[in-house]
């Protein structure tokens, strides 16, 4: 069994943060495994402007993976693409933390209490397409920065309110700045929202079986099923969808949406079944949506 791993990273605060809660629960499966944390930068970090790229906070990391200049990497699983690069796999998923979207206010006032043209910050075409289905009186305006810039632009007056992942602001301790948690029936989350995924290479057979163990199967399925339904729909897509899958032992239940970007247009279905072959179900959500009137809207990139 290995005695030292390494670790790769992003540096920015909530990735450091997301790592040591890996490093922690690591820890307690194997109490004399050392962690070396190696902070690698991306081109997402490096970019001021916003641009299209799932691959954008992982793929420097996935080549000091490939190189061998670290044992491991830690992402959140949103940021994963969908097609992992030849010889990495996904070691282990966590268990997932919230995977919903909050809503933060100035004035503490909650999403149906924000008068008609309030300016909501946020940069996902996800929550845009969401919030505006919801409340087409609102005033939609970009935002940029990690979690604590977005929060003093909202302290200043640029925003009356913005939305942001729970899973970020728990990690970074900042959950006393909620004021709403947004309920999936107003705000499904992006696909892998609240989870981080653990990737090794393939040929590492003892950094795989070493990270088995602090694999959560529930959490993997239910992942395994909101990438299938992604996929299914053209992966790579500018479409605005979000999907949300919950199971136990007997039950595999996911809930999904494509949208318009301006909202007016917005799909949504749920599959609920015994079949607990995660990606079967994704795609059958996935076929479902397509057949309401969801393929007109799909924009690939």
């Amino acid at each position: 069994m290995k005695s030292r791993v390494r670790v790769g990273t992003r540096g920015s605060q909530l990735a450091l943060a997301q790592t040591s809660e890996v490093i922690k629960e690591l820890r307690r499966a194997v109490s004399n495994l050392k962690c070396d944390v190696i902070p690698i930068r991306t081109e997402g970090d490096r970019l001021r402007t916003p641009v299209e790229g799932k691959n954008l906070f992982t793929k420097e990391i996935e080549e000091a993976l490939i190189e061998e200049r670290i044992d491991i990497a830690v992402h959140s699983m949103k940021d994963l693409s969908l097609d992992l690069p030849p010889g990495i796999t996904i070691a282990a998923i966590p268990k997932r933390a919230n995977p919903h979207d909050v809503l933060i206010s100035r004035e503490k006032k909650k999403f149906m209490e924000l008068p008609g043209g309030a300016r909501i910050g946020t940069s996902s075409p996800r929550r845009r397409s969401q919030l505006l289905a919801a409340r087409g009186d609102f005033e939609l305006i970009d935002i940029r920065g990690n979690v604590e810039t977005r929060l003093r632009k909202l302290a200043s007056g640029e925003y009356d309110a913005i939305v942001l992942a729970a899973a970020g602001l728990e990690r970074l301790r900042l959950k006393h700045e909620t004021t709403e948690i947004l309920p999936t029936r107003l705000m499904l989350p992006a696909i892998g929202q609240g989870a981080l995924a653990i990737q090794s290479r393939n040929s590492d057979e003892e950094i795989v079986r070493l990270f088995t163990k602090i694999d959560h199967p529930v959490t993997r399925r239910e992942i395994e099923a909101e990438r299938a339904f992604a996929k299914k729909l053209g992966g790579n897509c500018k479409t605005p969808i979000a999907a949300y899958a919950q199971s136990n032992s007997s039950k595999l239940v996911i809930e999904g949406m494509i949208a318009s970007l301006n909202g007016r247009m917005l799909v949504r279905g749920r599959v609920i079944s015994d079949n607990l072959n995660a990606t079967k179900v994704g795609e059958e959500l996935a076929r479902c949506l397509l057949d309401k009137g969801g393929e007109p809207l799909l924009e690939k990139v």
